[in-house]
């Protein structure tokens, strides 16, 4: 969509037309998954997949929210506490709002209206991509004196804080700081980061959609989260030591009198991930994609086996991508417990492939999987 498109449709809403529209991406991440919580390294990327958000000032308190493509409306006043909707959709927009309010900025009544071509339930971060859209609007339309780090860290404790979800700062950050053509290595203990040129000649990134929704990942990650944390404090106890990153294998089996059955899984699985990020860098350094391939299947293993946040959909997925020569890596991407498979195939092959891989998804579940063509876009911006 363009702007064109998206004022078009703000102004059947509310009758005028929008003082500013915002584009921000959904991501994906190439590796590194479950440590961003974990004071970890991740690779993501924003994709050319966007929530629109366009917005006005209103002359009263009153925060007017339109989701065009539901078909659904909310209103807020903000004097009030503002309270999480049970629609759901709407606590995206109010969580930053209410975390903006209580951080003392100054916010009046707007009205936003939201769309979007981002695959919903993918495991692509629609919401992050929404969290990322409303600061942003938020900032030009009230004028707010707000780093770029700090509408980050904003939306991510929109997520935590009011959503309930409590993620890492990975999404957040890549919708806002994504690159064209590159991606961000982030350190998510300090928010330090480094782009890395990602534009490999004859390779296609694709996401391979199960189209089962994340039913548990908000409770089971928040779940897996508290599992590392008690991990932690157990290795804590042992070695002077302040995150995963200090840790090592040989650490977490002399605690394994502490750090028993999930937990010991989990933190494995965490310490295992942060050195095959450092890896995988590496072998990108070093254009040895077939390495970084390996990689990628590597940490799906340890998700679906150590973490436990694969599904069968997913597992079945990437056991076919491995017997594919035209595939050089994959994994399950995201939260879990559904969503997308991301898989780096060879350009020409990339129809063949899903057509073979499907076939084989179809006759075990009895339906189709989905297939999206990403290419990595830039960060949260205006549109011109």
């Amino acid at each position: 969509m363009n702007k064109a498109e998206v004022s078009t449709l703000f102004a059947q809403q509310f009758n005028e037309a929008p003082l500013f529209v915002i584009a921000s991406p959904g991501r994906i991440n190439l590796i590194g998954e479950h440590v961003d919580y974990n004071h970890g390294f991740v690779l993501p990327a924003a994709i050319d997949k966007y929530m629109y958000v366009a917005v006005s000032k209103r002359n009263d308190n009153q925060i007017v929210l339109h989701a065009a493509d539901l078909n659904q409306n909310h209103q807020n006043s903000l004097d009030a506490p503002l309270q999480p909707s049970s629609s759901g959709w709407p606590n995206y927009v109010l969580g930053v709002i209410h975390d903006l309010l209580a951080a003392g900025y100054s916010i009046a009544g707007f009205n936003m209206l939201i769309t979007g071509n981002i695959p919903i339930g993918a495991g692509v971060s629609s919401s992050a991509a929404l969290e990322c859209a409303t600061v942003f609007a938020c900032k030009h339309l009230f004028d707010l004196n707000i780093s770029k780090e700090a509408m980050v860290t904003t939306a991510q404790r929109a997520e935590n804080n009011f959503v309930g979800v409590n993620c890492g700062v990975m999404d957040q950050f890549a919708s806002m700081f994504g690159k064209a053509d590159h991606v961000i290595k982030l350190d998510c203990a300090d928010l330090s980061y480094t782009y890395f040129p990602f534009k490999l000649e004859g390779i296609s990134i694709v996401l391979f959609d199960t189209f089962v929704k994340h039913t548990l990942a908000s409770s089971e990650y928040n779940t897996r989260r508290e599992e590392c944390e008690t991990g932690l404090a157990a290795l804590r106890q042992k070695f002077s030591i302040g995150t995963f990153r200090e840790a090592s294998l040989a650490m977490l089996d002399a605690a394994s009198d502490s750090i028993t059955g999930n937990v010991y899984n989990r933190c494995k699985y965490v310490i295992e991930e942060i050195a095959r990020m450092e890896a995988a860098c590496n072998h990108l350094l070093a254009g040895e994609i077939v390495g970084f391939g390996a990689r990628m299947y590597e940490t799906h293993t340890g998700l679906s086996e150590l973490y436990e946040v694969s599904c069968a959909e997913l597992d079945n997925i990437v056991q076919n991508c491995k017997k594919e020569n035209a595939i050089v890596g994959a994994r399950m991407m995201g939260g879990g417990f559904g969503g997308c498979v991301i898989a780096l195939v060879q350009t020409t092959k990339v129809e063949e492939v899903f057509n073979r891989i499907n076939n084989e998804y179809q006759n075990k579940f009895g339906r189709s999987m989905g297939k999206y063509l990403m290419q990595i876009g830039d960060g949260t911006r205006l549109l011109d």
